[in-house]
């Protein structure tokens, strides 16, 4: 049993991709400003040498290793400073944090993360296999903030394909399941939780990705469906995955950012499960509970699900909690300037 009267102590190595970065890290490490949510904890921070890719704990051979990642990296901005930790509470915690702190692209990567965030505070522990990460970025119009975290789902489907391709091996069909959980072949292998602040006209935004490479449980993870593709004896690796990541997203994000998730949507629509997916939802008619089918069109403005009833009214449907189902707010529509025009009945309730 755990001797609870004696702090918990937590590694961070910190790393970067040229001598700013570094600086970074060593200012970091010497002015001991690296904090956590629990007050208990006994912070240790050590710098990692990119020419000894070697780091102050055992010899685990399934350690992220810091200088795969940072050769395979070729972005400007994000994921150029990097947090790594052996086991840590929670990687979205930590760039929550010390969001000031830090600079902007940083990413922090754990191999065993045991508090994990999921969606409506879900607890998410994650074993050795898994790709555990969460980055920071910044961002002025909140109204296109929600649908940041759709631009990290398309990064990473993108970015284990482009690993795939390079190796010569047969795409991985991920798929996105609205809003923000990632399947293979019908089974969740990966997860997305972006959370944001509002400080000095800007969003400060932490986003994190939880996805299965090497691990087979619960689920099932990527390595293990690639075996059964291919009988080419290779692994995919956390490191390239990340970097193939950071290195598509920073792409997409400028996209995002300068023409609209517009520009994105034709993308995205051939990586999520939804279009054309009939679903049912339930109206009050007068005390009566009344269900309709209604059939998923895409997103609306503000990242929710545009659908459209047999009768042409238009929903637009919000995520249910967990239980894997939807909120509805219903759309009248009428004819105006020879237009279709809708505007919300402000009817909600739950499938």
């Amino acid at each position: 049993m755990q001797n609870v009267s004696s702090s918990p102590s937590v590694l961070l190595v910190l790393s970067g991709k040229s001598s700013s970065e570094i600086e970074i890290a060593q200012s970091l490490k010497n002015n001991k400003n690296l904090k956590l949510p629990d007050s208990n904890s006994v912070i240790s921070i050590f710098l990692q040498s990119l020419k000894m890719d070697n780091k102050p704990c055992d010899d685990d051979e399934d350690s992220f290793r810091t200088e795969v990642y940072m050769n395979s990296l070729s972005t400007v901005r994000f994921g150029r400073f990097l947090i790594w930790s052996p086991l840590l509470s929670s990687t979205h915690n930590l760039v929550s944090q010390n969001f000031g702190d830090l600079p902007i692209g940083t990413v922090c990567v754990a191999d065993v993360q045991f508090n994990g965030r999921g969606l409506s505070k879900n607890v998410w522990e994650s074993p050795k296999g898994c790709l555990l990460f969460s980055f920071t970025l910044q961002m002025e119009d909140g109204r296109v903030v929600p649908l940041v975290q759709y631009v990290v789902s398309l990064a990473v489907t993108e970015a284990i394909n482009d690993v795939c391709h390079a190796n010569g091996l047969p795409y991985l069909d991920v798929k996105i399941k609205w809003p923000n959980d990632l399947y293979l072949y019908g089974l969740k292998v990966g997860g997305i939780l972006c959370t944001s602040t509002y400080r000095s006209k800007k969003f400060n935004i932490s986003a994190g990705v939880g996805l299965n490479v090497d691990n087979e449980k619960p689920t099932t993870c990527l390595n293990a469906v690639l075996r059964g593709l291919t009988s080419v004896a290779f692994q995919l690796k956390r490191e390239e995955i990340l970097a193939a990541f950071f290195n598509r997203f920073e792409i997409l994000f400028d996209i995002f950012l300068n023409q609209g998730f517009q520009a994105l949507e034709e993308l995205y629509y051939k990586t999520w499960l939804h279009s054309g997916q009939r679903v049912v939802i339930q109206e009050k008619d007068e005390g009566q509970s009344v269900e309709n089918v209604v059939t998923i069109q895409g997103l609306t403005s503000s990242g929710y699900l545009l659908a459209i009833g047999e009768d042409s009214h238009l929903y637009e449907l919000h995520p249910d909690g967990n239980s894997g189902g939807y909120k509805q707010m219903h759309y009248k529509c009428y004819l105006s300037g020879g237009g279709l025009m809708c505007s919300p009945s402000h009817m909600r309730s739950n499938m």
